[in-house]
């Protein structure tokens, strides 16, 4: 009985550490009026269980390498068993020798309609559409983990975006928003298109550079630190010339926006002047940031 006990508790010990989120999951249901409606509490007890607790890499990971996250689910309507909303994720990522965590992924997908049943199983297949809601969500995390993986390594969550890509793939049969093409400038579809696409190859190298060789230095020397996270930032320009206003350089701005203009107002001087005007050209919407810029 004693071995078994053990057993039991050994391979619960594994389960534990395999797992690569630490997800937080919000389902807020405000804007339909309803919001004590028990469904939208278990729904939302349903997606913490699934997104923590499945298996989806073949990796273990120690209880502080799991990849903080959090999820807020928008429902603006429901009827029956069809809701209508949105979801932001947000992910991060610790700084070496720090307490600081970077933000990686900052993602609003408004396009976000999914049936669902109280207590229904949900259940992820990597291959196989099961509904929109799990597809949504397999979509992100691994996004999630490929954006975590280039920030260590350079091109390392190649894996993670072939993956992404197979679950647009299959879902495109669902005939739900966000999936194709046709969907718009700003949706699922454009966001791993232009990951994956050599256009934007820079996108994948910047986020390595400026993690290992940036903020994982500043420990050493933070001028230095500072100079290369400058250089690499004004490295995402190639991809402005080349095709402007591209949906990758908001995705990364939308992130690093504020890290951003904390980092070049603060700590060590350093030039900005170069800096200060790339930033304006590639994102124009953060200007009043990018003018704070003044160290």
């Amino acid at each position: 009985m004693r071995k078994l006990l053990f057993l039991i508790s050994f391979l619960y010990s594994l389960a534990i550490v395999s797992q690569e989120l630490n997800c937080e999951i919000v389902v807020n249901a405000q804007l339909t009026g309803n919001q004590n409606v028990q469904v939208f509490r278990t729904l939302e007890t349903q997606l913490k269980e699934f997104v923590n607790n499945t298996k989806w890499t073949n990796r273990n990971f120690a209880p502080n390498e799991r990849i903080n996250c959090s999820m807020v689910i928008t429902i603006n309507s429901y009827n029956n068993d069809v809701f209508q909303g949105s979801i932001q994720i947000r992910s991060s990522r610790p700084i070496y020798n720090s307490s600081y965590s970077t933000p990686i992924y900052n993602f609003n997908d408004r396009d976000f309609s999914f049936r669902y049943q109280e207590f229904q199983n949900i259940i992820y297949n990597p291959t196989q559409f099961q509904s929109n809601l799990v597809s949504v969500l397999a979509y992100h995390i691994y996004i999630v983990l490929g954006m975590d993986a280039d920030s260590f390594a350079l091109n390392g969550g190649t894996s993670h975006f072939q993956q992404a890509r197979t679950i647009l793939n299959y879902s495109q049969q669902g005939n739900f928003k966000g999936w194709k093409p046709e969907d718009g400038l700003q949706t699922r579809f454009t966001l791993i298109d232009n990951i994956l696409s050599p256009t934007y190859k820079e996108y994948r190298s910047t986020m390595y550079n400026y993690h290992i060789g940036g903020l994982d230095e500043m420990h050493i020397n933070a001028k230095n630190a500072k100079q290369k996270l400058a250089k690499t930032i004004q490295d995402l320009e190639i991809i402005n010339n080349r095709r402007p206003s591209s949906f990758i350089l908001r995705v990364f701005f939308d992130a690093k926006a504020d890290e951003i203009e904390d980092i070049f107002t603060d700590g060590p001087s350093v030039s900005i002047t170069d800096l200060v005007a790339s930033l304006t050209k590639m994102a124009p919407n953060f200007s009043t940031k990018w003018s704070n810029i003044n160290y």
